[in-house]
């Protein structure tokens, strides 16, 4: 048995996003028809009083908050500033309204850049806070560590029940094409489209290749994400304790090279030239996999193919640059 009922008012912070997006696709495809969404123009998530204005007069019962400032290397090395203030303003200020509002059930979504940069391979969630973490994210994975603690801090405090799920790196549907500021997965496939359609010879990667990535569907993500808030009492309730985080990665278990990830996308895109790679520019970190045990023995797992991912996060590509 699960835990919402279809008349559950559900709201989801960042619809328009990749992450938030996905959400509501998966609540409206299992039958939720209370969802409520603002777009930036309509609640700016960073004013305060704004938020609490929100909270009062739509009294969400469940929140997912998947708003946040995002990007790759570049974007985060470059808006540091940004990246810090403006997802700290998000999260206190939705975390603290849906707590003075009753939210029953809260969701923040982090990412795995919140891990050390020199972290032991998988990742366990009790690895949070053992180490450096890498600087080029810096701001933007204090901004989410803060988040979590601020979750679990309103548990041990308030009795609320809000958790924070850490999602490997997502691509698919409704990804940021950005020629400067996307992920790695989107800013390939942009690349690898432009080389077929110039007819050039050769595609320049960032960095040696080197490094290791895992990679999850946004579609896969979201419905772990509503299956985790779904869960019944029971199992909620072992998410939440005073002596560890209310913490779950989200991941698939397995990564793969940026050379092995390039040549695959080069082959979905069709890009038949050869990959150079410019060891001038930063790699990161060296290996971010996940452990989802934690996950995996809430019985949840990731089931989409990569490929198949990947061809279809093209295709959504080619639409909106037609």
């Amino acid at each position: 048995m699960t835990y919402f009922n279809k008349d559950a008012r559900i709201y989801v912070a960042g619809h328009r996003g990749m992450v938030g997006g996905a959400i509501v696709r998966e609540l409206n495809k299992l039958g939720f028809h209370n969802i409520v969404t603002r777009t930036h123009a309509e609640l700016d998530l960073t004013n305060q009083a704004a938020v609490n204005e929100f909270f009062a007069s739509e009294k969400p019962t469940h929140v997912f908050l998947a708003a946040a400032k995002v990007g790759g290397i570049h974007a985060n090395n470059v808006y540091r500033g940004e990246f810090i203030y403006q997802n700290l303003m998000i999260q206190n200020n939705v975390i603290h309204s849906a707590y003075q509002y009753g939210v029953d059930r809260l969701m923040f979504l982090g990412s795995s850049c919140i891990y050390p940069k020199e972290c032991p391979q998988p990742i366990k969630e009790e690895y949070l806070l053992t180490g450096p973490l890498e600087q080029t994210n810096q701001p933007y994975a204090l901004a989410k560590i803060a988040g979590i603690e601020m979750c679990w801090s309103y548990n041990r405090q308030y009795g609320t029940k809000y958790i924070a799920v850490m999602p490997t790196n997502l691509y698919g549907p409704g990804d940021n094409y950005h020629p400067e500021n996307s992920h790695v997965i989107p800013a390939l496939i942009r690349k690898a489209h432009e080389a077929k359609i110039s007819g050039a010879t050769e595609m320049m990667v960032w960095g040696s290749g080197t490094p290791r990535r895992e990679f999850l569907y946004c579609e896969d993500m979201a419905a772990a994400c509503v299956y985790l808030a779904n869960l019944p009492a029971e199992q909620y309730a072992t998410l939440l304790n005073d002596q560890q985080p209310p913490l779950v990665n989200i991941g698939v278990g397995e990564d793969m090279t940026i050379r092995e990830l390039a040549q695959t996308i080069c082959d979905v895109v069709g890009f038949e030239g050869e990959l150079v790679f410019d060891a001038s520019k930063p790699d990161g970190t060296m290996r971010k996999l996940q452990d989802v045990s934690k996950l995996h023995a809430m019985g949840w797992k990731a089931n989409t193919d990569f490929v198949s991912g990947l061809a279809t996060a093209y295709q959504e590509f080619q639409k909106h640059t037609a």
